[in-house]
């Protein structure tokens, strides 16, 4: 059995054990069919969780705040924009007085900081782990420039409930779709990180020029490896659907989205919207193994996939969307609520 989570960190899924990802999940499905137990309703009660948003959020915020109201706790929204913070360009609070002054009013600390808030990539990642390091309460990521643990946890239950719990030999097809958004890699490579603990076969599709971060391809080879399991990285708009388990299909930005400091986005969209090859349609999915659709959301139909595949009958995206909330109650309870100390 796991030991306690309680006040521990959740950045990357990556850094829990298998015994406790499943003790997440396990938590989380029985607060899904229990949702309003008197068991669950008081775990934070009188508690209060900070939500900080660099980006705005539409699940992300509504989720978090269901969850620690059900939870009987307070969760209170913060922006950067109405907080005196150091930033590279002025003077402020450093992370070390922000996070210890902010360890001693919450009982947790969730942060969303994505690709257009960072001038380059992993300055989110790090000042995550600088809260992390100088907070007393856990610091869970809300959705980062390089991880999204709460999304790829929803995913998998997700999972567990149309597949099955036993994910080990299914296959996986993350691929890229064109599109006008420009998006950070987090969710996909957590995605990759994820599923591949589970056992499952990782197929990364997309066209050339879009590698996704060396050091999670790496960690997600070994997943594989461990697993006995399937990976590949292949640059074909059709191929990788032979087979395929579950097909999540996202826009993500290439290597080089950052210049001089500023993520350029229009420069990514432009270049993004003339591979129309690239979209998950009804065609491509009759290649699947009656694959399942999955997509985090929000989707860009019409360029990451059709209408047709997005409101079909094998796609679970509102499912997915719905675990948000179970999920991110489990991971509050164990890591913020004195019964699992």
């Amino acid at each position: 059995m796991p030991e306690s989570l309680y006040g521990k960190d959740l950045i990357c899924t990556q850094e829990w054990s298998m015994d406790e990802l499943v003790k997440c999940l396990e938590l989380a499905e029985d607060m899904q069919k229990h949702r309003f137990s008197p068991k669950y309703t008081k775990l934070l009660k009188d508690r209060t969780f900070f939500m900080f948003f660099y980006n705005p959020s539409v699940r992300t915020r509504q989720s978090f705040e269901c969850a620690a109201t059900e939870l009987g706790g307070h969760a209170q929204y913060l922006e950067p924009g109405g907080m005196r913070l150091k930033t590279k360009k002025s003077a402020g609070e450093t992370v070390e007085d922000a996070a210890q002054v902010m360890s001693r009013y919450a009982c947790g600390m969730g942060i969303r900081i994505l690709e257009d808030k960072v001038a380059a990539y992993g300055d989110g990642d790090n000042m995550l782990r600088e809260y992390a390091k100088w907070s007393d309460i856990p610091i869970v990521s809300m959705a980062h420039d390089k991880y999204h643990p709460c999304q790829g946890l929803a995913d998998i239950m997700g999972l567990r409930k149309h597949i099955g719990e036993n994910l080990k030999g299914k296959k996986l097809l993350l691929y890229w779709g064109h599109g006008a958004l420009a998006r950070s890699w987090c969710s996909v490579q957590e995605a990759a990180l994820l599923y591949s603990r589970f056992g499952m076969d990782v197929t990364i599709a997309s066209p050339e020029g879009y590698d996704l971060d060396p050091a999670v391809i790496a960690a997600t080879k070994k997943n594989c490896a461990e697993n006995h399991q399937k990976f590949e990285i292949i640059h074909d708009p059709k191929a990788g659907y032979s087979g395929a388990h579950v097909v999540y299909s996202r826009n993500w930005m290439s290597p080089n989205a950052y210049l001089n400091g500023e993520f350029q986005k229009p420069l990514e969209i432009e270049k993004a919207l003339k591979y129309t090859d690239w979209i998950c349609d009804e065609a491509k999915m009759k290649l699947t193994d009656n694959g399942l659709y999955i997509h985090p959301m929000p989707i860009d139909r019409g360029h990451e996939v059709t209408d047709e595949v997005a409101s079909g009958k094998r796609s679970i995206i509102y499912d997915v969307a719905e675990n948000r909330l179970h999920v991110q109650k489990a991971i509050m309870a164990l890591t913020m609520s004195e019964k699992y100390k």
